[in-house]
């Protein structure tokens, strides 16, 4: 997992006039909190912020708060954004420790052209994240899994993909992620075969009813 630096001021005040003076300075109001110490409240640059949540790791980019002197390794874990502008409004940021599994949401990307989606099927990813459980180092910027294999009707489920070492899920491992759908009309190579041969089948019964009526008759008319 991707580890970066951010410093970060303590602020002595609260409330929205103590934040609305902290935006205007380009920065954006957080709180730190967790592993049995006090929450305290602090303010980090916007655009350095913005950068880390856009990059590879996301939310889930360990960070290295530099507050003053003193250093703690913190997530993001809650963000508020402006509901028209979508800046950034506030940030919680929650301690963790490098040697305690914690819980994280990974974006899963699935890769690869499904077979089924060559035969005219239609792949649905059902869910976009994973819930996961590891140490802050193990847990990865992504899941990556390969559907290319899938047919039509086929699916894959959570318990179908192998985590990296140190990550466990703790969603239901019966949850599907994704499957490949027969669209409304669309036949299947088995059901056009079936089709076909009932319709060979229909076929032939209906030739062969004129001829076993004139050998019907014609055994009558020799008796």
């Amino acid at each position: 997992m991707e580890e970066v630096t951010l410093v970060a001021e303590v602020r002595r005040g609260t409330g929205k006039s103590v934040a609305r003076k902290v935006r205007r300075e380009g920065k954006v109001p957080a709180i730190v909190y967790g592993l049995g110490t006090d929450a305290t409240p602090v303010s980090v640059p916007g655009r350095e912020l913005q950068h880390i949540l856009h990059g590879p790791g996301g939310v889930n980019t360990l960070i290295n708060l530099d507050m003053t002197g003193t250093s703690e390794l913190v997530l993001v874990r809650q963000i508020q954004r402006h509901p028209v502008r979508q800046n950034l409004v506030h940030v919680d940021l929650i301690r963790v420790s490098r040697d305690v599994a914690i819980a994280a949401e990974v974006p899963i990307h699935l890769i690869g052209e499904p077979e089924g989606v060559r035969d005219g099927g239609l792949l649905e990813q059902l869910i976009f994240t994973l819930s996961v459980e590891a140490k802050p180092a193990d847990i990865p910027q992504n899941i990556q899994i390969d559907v290319s294999a899938l047919t039509i009707g086929d699916h894959l489920s959570v318990a179908a993909h192998v985590l990296p070492p140190g990550v466990t899920s703790t969603q239901e491992p019966e949850e599907q992620v994704a499957h490949v759908s027969q669209p409304r009309g669309l036949a299947l190579p088995e059901e056009e075969e079936a089709a076909a041969a009932a319709a060979a089948e229909a076929e032939a019964e209906e030739g062969a009813e004129p001829g076993e009526a004139s050998a019907e008759g014609g055994a009558s008319g020799g008796e």
